[in-house]
């Protein structure tokens, strides 16, 4: 399923992939109006299945690290309110996501989105996170979440 939910850059929230058109992609909004929209070839579109996260070790793909979360939640929406959390209580909570993610690559706008996103998905229903594709080599979540 994170093979057809989007992030746009310069655009907020999360997207699904409806249909292609001749010069674009029609998506829908992830959010309570599921609106369509085209999104173009200029704009910076990345398939979620194609993020990883920066750790000590390998890079860890995100359908993991949201599998993570969502076993640390419970499945409910994150328990940390992202927008009002300071840079060390975002780091704390994360470390319980990810113990070994690389603090010095991964910032505080990389854990804010990472959540956010979460809850997007969640109320949306899609938590089937475990059975995810693999991120592409060389993806990773500093260079796609602007």
């Amino acid at each position: 399923m994170l093979q057809t939910i989007l992030a746009i850059s310069g655009k907020p929230g999360l997207y699904k992939l409806v249909s292609r058109a001749k010069n674009s992609l029609i998506v829908e909004i992830l959010d309570e109006t599921h609106r369509r929209i085209p999104a173009f070839a200029s704009d910076r579109i990345t398939s979620l299945a194609d993020i990883a996260m920066y750790t000590e070790g390998d890079d860890v793909p995100l359908a993991k690290v949201l599998e993570n979360l969502k076993k640390l939640e419970e499945g409910k929406p994150a328990s940390i309110d992202f927008k009002k959390a300071k840079g060390d209580e975002l780091r704390d909570y994360f470390a319980k996501v990810l113990p070994d993610f690389d603090r010095e690559r991964v910032h505080n706008s990389d854990i804010k989105k990472l959540i956010q996103w979460y809850n997007i998905l969640v109320a949306n229903g899609i938590t089937d996170f475990e059975n995810e594709m693999q991120p592409t080599q060389g993806d990773n979540i500093d260079d796609r979440m602007e």
